[in-house]
């Protein structure tokens, strides 16, 4: 869901944010994105996130292709180059000839601190304990925390299950995204993604980033990866340490209305 912030004052309670999310009683969504006015003078807009539970986020790669394709229609940019004020830092959100979208996302923070993870050091592989079990994970910040374990069959994973728990493991301190990745071959992923206060959803952008930067550090995947998530396919591409994340795929507006609070 979207809300155009620029030309209206928009202040939202967490409650009135349950409520809107709310698929039953109100509008329905997995996050809530305001367009907001920039607050950095080379940028265009500010990109304000909430997710279903009402709390506030810094990072939705999915989120930002909807922003992109947003301001498009509703005639507030017509730039084919969108650069955005975020929690984490600017995104560049870019239309191709093809009228997909194309988001800079960033360059993709390793250090356990940075994530956040507690860990003692960096490493290609963490292991939490769930249910008295050791699962392995890559773990990545990409604005938002990801950790992404490798499965077999993403259809047979216990995603809600093992998601739940991960996501409020206390090692991460803020919680966490968990992807699912299945590797179909290193040019090729499915995913799924149990996210941080929103559950599973049908496609996590920052999701699809963080598993494909965590198969390239394990050496699993190469640099560019089409990931077949279950509301869609994205393609993903990193060069590697120190260079950004640009992950392209399509935006489409579903419906507008109004509401009043």
């Amino acid at each position: 869901m979207v809300i155009d912030a620029v030309n209206q004052t928009i202040s939202l309670t967490g409650e009135q944010i349950r409520f809107l999310a709310d698929r039953h009683f109100g509008i329905g969504f997995d996050q809530l994105l305001l367009v907001e006015k920039a607050t950095s003078d080379n940028a265009d807009f500010r990109y304000g996130i909430f997710n279903a539970d009402g709390g506030q986020v810094a990072q939705c790669g999915n989120g930002a292709r909807c922003f992109a394709r947003f301001v498009r229609d509703k005639g507030l940019n017509n730039n084919n180059e969108i650069r955005v004020d975020t929690d984490s830092g600017q995104l560049i959100l870019r239309f191709t000839t093809d009228n997909l979208i194309t988001v800079d996302m960033g360059i993709p923070k390793h250090k356990p601190l940075e994530i956040p993870l507690l860990a003692e050091q960096e490493n290609k592989y963490y292991s939490a304990e769930v249910n008295g079990i050791e699962k392995a994970f890559g773990a990545v910040s990409l604005g938002n925390p990801h950790a992404v374990l490798e499965v077999i069959d993403i259809h047979t994973a216990p995603v809600l299950e093992l998601g739940s728990e991960l996501e409020n493991h206390p090692i991460f301190p803020d919680r966490a995204n968990i992807g699912f990745m299945q590797i179909l071959d290193k040019q090729h992923i499915k995913l799924r993604v149990f996210e941080r206060g929103a559950g599973e959803t049908l496609a996590c952008g920052s999701g699809a980033c963080a598993a494909v930067v965590i198969g390239i550090e394990q050496h699993l995947l190469g640099n560019q990866v089409t990931v077949e998530l279950p509301g869609g396919q994205l393609d993903v591409n990193w060069e590697g340490r120190n260079h950004p994340v640009f992950m392209t795929g399509p935006a489409v507006s579903v419906f507008d209305g109004t509401i009043e609070i």
